[in-house]
This record gives structure tokens, C-alpha cells and sequence, in this order.
């Protein structure tokens, strides 16, 4: 094969110019990354035109890792070394040649050690890096994990050492136990999970990652592991090792495929030792445009009108896992300009935005939402932002703060809107108090998207049918589920996106907040005003094929 420079034929195509070239080589050089791989996080050519550029002007095939059942026998017939100095796997076996998707197919010299270490011809077909490095974490983390456990299992038997006598040295530096979390972790990462549950059973470690809402298990480890690997995360979160028989909490961060990630852990005792919970968050998901976690223009309209006050307060509602500090920081970066200031108090602060003032609180100091809240006030500032209100000397200040010429925006766990209004007054805030700081009310959930990919209409069943009729909703005699692929791992769904209820605080509804009105009495007024509820919210996505049936049921009787 002829060695063809993917720069130049960028160049050609039109998609950089000879400027842009010049400037990745320069950076190739620094760096010793890819062209490719460079011009994709220089935002100057998308991963897809790069691909579709390769495919177009060689005629190498494009393949879509995402919907491929690849067989780990294949895989293995490369080492882990060369898939990823060359960033490449291979998928199958066609005619006694082996098919190798690769981010670089020019790259003759990736193709010349393949062909040199397997024995056969090799056909190139192009895929995204992304996914081939996902890929690699998969076929190969696993197998290391294990390979690591065991090795890890035989340094123990070597020096005669139990299993609870950790060296901590060790552990803070080269370790099996170092590879198998970072497996754990980066498998977690890749595969979009929000949590890591490491779970000690009797005899064994349950590894679970918390994908679109629903927990899958991911790997099996010998419960000798376990004091060791809890010691290694206490150790990267700065959390006492000593202490084994109450609950702490603490954070790292780590980089993964360029991206930096905090990782919120919390360590429980059991009865067969420590559980450990790890949050994952990326700092950069949670800067959203408001576009994309609202779909309807509609919502957009309400949520633009609650937020452009230049007073009172906005409240974001959930349970834990629904999506509110990504609704409260996209607010926050819509609000965010040169001519206002912004301060914000947060447990923990969750990203950095350049711009923005923002404190952690700080318990052992002393510094907690009140306290911070208190000095906010003599801080000149224009919005205030509350990571949480947990109780009623914070709300107490805050409403102060909203009446008193301030934008305030904050989270609260409640089941829906109206019943907020509800919990303030649990939390004696004086009716009229209430009515004059809140100006809206966001309540949300987050529910499965179908995969795209293996997405199909069918006709209800009967007992479909008698569910939408309780529930009043007319689908004209169709819905929408996932078929299941390698695409969404055989489950149907693949992401996830929000429900909201969006409630204004109207002339009407401050009227009935004054009055000490029930939920039940707001929620019928602001319904006849035009606020959709998260059941019919949730009702339109299962109507236009986004969500199904059962992600609505889940919506619907929890609310009941």
C-alpha cells in the first residue's frame, strides 16, 4: 500500500486549509499524537467528516463499532500493545484475512506488524477512535482486571501476608490492585455510567455500574481483594484508612481519553465489610446548552420566562438522580455575562465556570450554606446560586435574599412542583414569604431514551391499552420500543433526557400560595394555566417515539 498523508487529503477535501495544517504538524510534533486524532480536538474536522473524507477518497469501508458483535477470539488475536499504540481492533475473519477497523488505515507500518505478529493478510475498514479505544477498555480491561487480581492473590500467599494486612506503601504506588481499579473506573467512564457500586458479598465482590438509571453488573472479584482495594480508594480520596466501622465520604479526580472526571465516593459499612459508591461526574457534561435538555419549544418558552427574572427565587425539584445540577448550572451559564455577578455556594462544587464566583463548603470550618449565605449579601451580588436548600435557617436567608432585589436559584428534593410550596411551609416559612420570593418552580425526571439504532413501532397489547386509558392517553394505536443491539448492549435504551413541569408563580398562584392552599389546589390551577405535568410531559416523548410505555409508568405511579 502507498503511504497517503491524511493531511493532505483534508487539505483537498476542502475541510482545513494549508494554515490549519501546518499548525496540527507543529502540535504533532510537540505532542506525538495523530493527525487525525489532533484535527478532531481542534474542533477543526468532526470525527464523522474525518472518517466519512477516509472512506470517501480511498474507498476503505466505514464501519460503526457501536453495531457489531464482536468475538473476543478475534480480538485476541492482536495483543493490547499494538491495538493501542496503533488504535486499532480487529472485528473478523473473512476468507483467511483479518479484518482490522483502524482510526489511521494508511498507517502501512500498524498494518505490517499486524500482518508480521498474526500470520495473515489484513483488510483495513475505518472506525472512530472513540470507539476503538472504548472497544480496547472492554476486551482487554476485563481480562487485565483479573489477570492483576490474580497476580495480586500470589503476592499475598509469597510474603505470607493476610489480607488484611495492606502494605499501604504499595498501594500508594505500583500495585495489581492500582490496575484493577483504574479498569474499573475507566470501564465506568466509557460506558457513561453515573455510579460504581463495589459491594462485598460473602465470598465474592460485586462490581456494578449504574447506566441510564438501571444497575448492571460488570465483573465478579475474590472478597480477599477487598480490604485492599478499599484502601486504595481511601487513599486516592484522602479518606481515613483506618477507620472501617463508619460511613465517610470522600473525591478524586482522574483524566480519562482527555476528559477530567471527579469521582464523589462514599464508603458504608456491612456485615461483609465496606461498600463503596463512587459518583462519577464530568465537568464538562454538566455545562449544557439549555437546548439540549429541553426539546420542546414550548418548555423552552416557560423556562426562559422563569429564569429572565432579575428577582426572586427559581427552584429546581427531584429526587437524587433526576438532573438538577445540570439544570441548575445550564441556567447559571445562560445567566452568566460580564455585567452581572454571580456567587454561588455548593456541596461540592460539581465544575468550575470561568466568571463565576463559587464557594465549597467547608463543615469543619465552619463554613456552611447560612454562613456563606450571610457574607453572599455583602458581596454586592447580582444572582446568588444555593447548591441545595436543606433547612430552614438557609431557606430563611435565601427568601430574605429573593425579596430583597436578588435572583436566588437553588435545588430541593420534593416530588413535584406544587407539593414544593408545600415543604416550605413544613419548614415554616411564612406563606406570604413564599409568595413573594419564588417567581418559578422547575420539577424534573430524567427517563430512557429508545436506541435509535434498533428503535420499532408496534401495536399495543391489550394490557397496554387499559394502562394508557387509566392514564388518559391516546397514542392512536401505536408505541415505540428498542429490539435490543450491541448498539444499547441488548437493552432497547441508549441515553437519557429530561421531563420537566415548569410552574410559574402567577398573580393566581401567589394568591393561593397566601391562602395556604393544598398541592393538590395549586396543581389544579396552574394545570388550567397551562402548566403540563411530568406525567404528560413524560406522555408526549412516549408519543413521538422517544421514551416507552414503561419509562411513563415509572413516572406516573411514582407521583401517586
Amino acid at each position: 500500500m502507498t503511504k497517503v498523508k491524511l493531511g493532505e487529503l483534508l487539505v483537498a477535501d476542502g475541510l482545513i486549509n494549508h494554515e490549519q495544517l501546518k499548525e496540527v504538524l507543529d502540535l504533532q510534533k510537540k505532542t506525538g499524537k495523530k493527525i487525525g486524532e489532533l484535527v478532531v480536538d481542534m474542533q477543526l474536522v468532526s470525527q464523522d467528516n474525518l472518517c466519512r473524507v477516509l472512506e470517501k477518497k480511498l474507498g476503505i469501508k466505514f464501519i460503526d463499532l457501536k453495531m457489531i458483535k464482536i468475538d473476543t477470539d478475534i480480538v485476541k488475536l492482536v495483543t493490547e500493545t499494538i491495538a493501542r499504540r496503533y488504535d486499532l481492533i480487529p472485528i473478523e475473519v473473512q476468507d483467511g484475512k483479518l479484518v482490522v477497523a483502524m482510526s489511521d488505515p494508511l498507517n502501512i507500518y500498524a498494518i505490517d506488524d499486524i500482518a508480521y505478529y498474526t500470520g495473515m493478510n489484513v483488510i483495513p475498514v475505518i472506525a472512530s477512535i472513540e470507539q476503538i479505544r472504548k472497544a480496547i477498555g472492554v476486551f482487554f480491561g476485563e481480562e487485565n482486571a483479573y489477570a492483576a487480581a490474580e497476580e495480586f492473590k500470589r503476592q499475598l500467599s509469597a510474603d505470607n501476608t493476610t489480607d488484611d494486612d495492606v502494605d499501604i506503601e504499595t498501594l500508594k504506588t505500583s500495585s495489581p490492585i492500582i490496575k484493577i481499579l483504574n479498569t474499573v473506573f475507566e470501564k465506568g467512564i466509557r460506558a457513561g455510567a453515573s455510579d460504581i457500586h463495589i459491594e462485598p458479598q460473602e465470598s465474592f465482590i460485586k462490581i456494578r455500574l449504574r447506566i441510564d438509571g438501571q444497575l448492571e453488573e460488570i465483573m465478579l472479584q475474590d472478597i480477599k481483594l477487598l480490604p485492599a482495594i478499599i484502601v486504595r480508594i481511601k487513599i486516592l480520596s484522602e479518606i481515613n484508612i483506618a477507620e472501617k466501622r463508619k460511613p465517610q465520604d470522600g473525591r478524586f479526580s482522574m483524566n480519562v481519553d482527555g476528559n477530567e472526571y471527579d469521582m464523589r465516593v462514599s464508603c458504608l459499612p456491612t456485615i461483609n465489610g465496606e461498600k463503596v459508591v463512587i459518583r462519577i461526574i464530568n465537568k464538562k457534561g454538566l455545562l449544557r446548552d439549555k437546548k439540549e435538555i429541553i426539546k420542546y419549544e414550548e418548555d423552552l418558552e416557560k423556562f426562559d420566562n422563569i429564569i429572565k427574572n432579575s428577582y426572586g427565587m427559581v427552584l429546581i425539584t427531584g429526587p437524587t438522580g433526576s438532573g438538577k445540577s445540570t439544570t441548575m448550572y445550564t441556567i447559571i451559564g445562560e445567566l452568566n455575562t460580564d455585567d452581572v455577578n454571580i456567587i454561588s455556594v455548593e456541596d461540592p462544587v460539581e465544575a468550575s465556570i470561568p466568571g463565576i464566583n463559587q464557594v465549597q463548603v467547608n463543615a469543619k470550618s465552619g463554613l456552611d450554606f447560612a454562613t456563606a449565605l450571610r457574607s453572599f449579601l455583602r458581596q454586592d451580588p447580582d444572582i446568588i446560586v444555593v447548591g441545595e436548600i436543606r433547612d430552614k435557617e438557609t431557606v430563611e436567608i435565601a427568601v430574605r435574599a429573593a425579596i430583597t432585589g436578588h435572583l436566588v436559584i437553588s435545588t430541593i428534593h420534593t416530588n413535584d412542583a406544587p407539593s414544593t410550596i408545600t415543604r416550605l411551609l413544613d419548614m415554616n416559612i411564612e406563606s406570604f414569604l413564599i409568595g413573594s420570593a419564588i417567581v418559578g418552580i422547575i420539577a424534573q425526571r430524567l427517563v430512557r431514551k429508545i436506541c435509535n439504532e434498533c428503535k420499532h413501532e408496534y401495536i399495543p397489547t391489550p394490557s397496554e391499552l387499559t394502562v394508557l386509558e387509566e392514564l388518559k392517553i391516546n397514542v392512536n394505536n401505536k408505541l415505540y420500543n428498542g429490539k435490543g443491539c450491541p448498539a444499547c448492549n441488548n437493552t432497547g435504551y441508549k441515553g437519557r433526557v429530561g421531563v420537566y413541569e415548569l410552574l410559574p408563580i402567577t398573580p393566581a398562584i401567589k394568591e393561593l400560595i397566601n391562602e395556604n392552599a393544598s398541592a393538590d389546589e395549586i396543581r389544579l390551577v396552574a394545570v388550567k394555566e397551562g402548566m403540563l405535568t411530568l406525567r404528560v410531559s413524560c406522555a408526549r416523548l412516549v408519543k413521538d417515539g422517544t421514551t416507552t410505555l414503561n419509562e411513563l409508568i415509572k413516572i406516573a405511579y411514582s407521583l401517586e
